[in-house]
Parts: C-alpha cells; sequence; structure tokens
C-alpha cells in the first residue's frame, strides 16, 4: 500500500485527527436490488433515529466539526460530506444511486458518522500527504470550485485530489475503476475505527466482489 502521511501542522490543530486507509480491487457494477433495498432500509433508520437537532450532538459529528472550528473554518457553510449526507436522509431525501462502489461508501459514511473518501487508487500519483489547504484552485465533484483554505486536504504528487467536505473529479469512480482507496476520518482518535474497517470490509464483501484487503490506521 502506498504510504499516508498526516502533516505535523494538521496533527498540532487537531490532535485526534485520523483515519482507516484500505486498498482493494473491485469491480464496478451497476447499483443491484439488494443494495437499493439496504439503502432505503438505512434512510427508515435515520429518520426515526434522528433530527437536525440532535444530529449536532453526535459524538463523532460534534468532533469533526470542532474540528473544522480549530483549523479556521466554519463547519456550518463548509459541511464535512457526512454531515451532509446525514442531513439529506433526515430531510427524506433518499440516497444517490450511482454504482455499487460509491453506494457502500455512502452507506459506511452514514453508518458510521464519519467522512468516507472512495477513490480510484490508479488515479493516484505516488505517496499522500494529508495536509492543511491554502488558497489553491479545488474542483469538488458536482460542486464546481470549493475553498479549501484551512480544512483537511489529500494530496499526491499532482497536488489536492480529496476532503472531507468533497473529492474531485480526477480520483473519483468510474466504470473503468479496478483498485479502491477509502478513507474513513476520525476527528476524535482512533476508538471504534477498527470496527468501522470491519463493517466496510463486511460491506464491500456483500456487495461486490471485493475480498482481499489491505488496511492501515494512520495517526
Amino acid at each position: 500500500m502506498r504510504k499516508v502521511t498526516v502533516s505535523k501542522n494538521l496533527k498540532e490543530k487537531v490532535p485526534g485527527y485520523c483515519l482507516a486507509v484500505l486498498s482493494f480491487d473491485i469491480k464496478i457494477e451497476l447499483t443491484s436490488d439488494a443494495l437499493k433495498e439496504e439503502m432505503t432500509n438505512l434512510e427508515r433508520e435515520v429518520q426515526q433515529m434522528l433530527t437536525l437537532e440532535n444530529l449536532l450532538k453526535q459524538p463523532r459529528i460534534e468532533a469533526a466539526r470542532v474540528g473544522y472550528r480549530s483549523l479556521g473554518k466554519d463547519p456550518s457553510r463548509y459541511r464535512l460530506a457526512t454531515e451532509a449526507l446525514l442531513r439529506r436522509l433526515i430531510k427524506g431525501n433518499g440516497l444517490y444511486h450511482i454504482n455499487n462502489a460509491v453506494d457502500i461508501g455512502n452507506i459506511l459514511s452514514v453508518r458510521t458518522q464519519r467522512s468516507v473518501a472512495v477513490l480510484d487508487e490508479d488515479k493516484i500519483m505516488g505517496d499522500i500527504l494529508i495536509r492543511i489547504g491554502e488558497d489553491e484552485p479545488y474542483e469538488g465533484i458536482g460542486r464546481g470550485n470549493i475553498n479549501i483554505k484551512n480544512i483537511p486536504v489529500y494530496c499526491d504528487k499532482k497536488g489536492p485530489f480529496g476532503t472531507p467536505t468533497s473529492d474531485t473529479p480526477r480520483t473519483r469512480i468510474t466504470e473503468n475503476t479496478h483498485k479502491i482507496l477509502l478513507f474513513i476520518t476520525s476527528f476524535n482518535g482512533t476508538e471504534g475505527l477498527l470496527t468501522d474497517v470491519e463493517l466496510a470490509k463486511e460491506l464491500f464483501s456483500r456487495f461486490s466482489v471485493s475480498s482481499i484487503f489491505s488496511v492501515e490506521i494512520v495517526e
């Protein structure tokens, strides 16, 4: 597995920042009926358990928002992907059906309440540094240009390719994707991360042909 490093500056400002990194092969397929059923059941669960008011009191959501504030970013203006997903479900809007890899990533993000990045590993150039974003160009998938200053940014030799708020078109999953690099991001330490890894492995094994996983916890 390629090397993933968190910058010293980011760790100093957000000591609890860490992530689980998984690498595995996959066959990209359209959303199956079984996967659609899993997503529908999850949507119902979220609506029964969460409201917009108590969402912000969930420990992992709260820690992520505190982390953004520690970096100087307003988490209400630049929402983390997991909070945006949960808000969507609470409001009664279902998850998008895109493909098995992206759909499973969204299920994992909702269930773990952590930002999850599902990336085409073959499109990433060399090792990865996760650092604090600067004034630099960044295009989010379906969102156009995004201000990534003062949020964690995933960078390779070519530059930024992802954040806990939005990934970029460069590393997005397509029908030609054969290998996944998966990030599960925590803002409050490693507690529970290995459990989230096991959930990721179970979901990708059940809803895709993935079976061999390389796993690393990066602090």
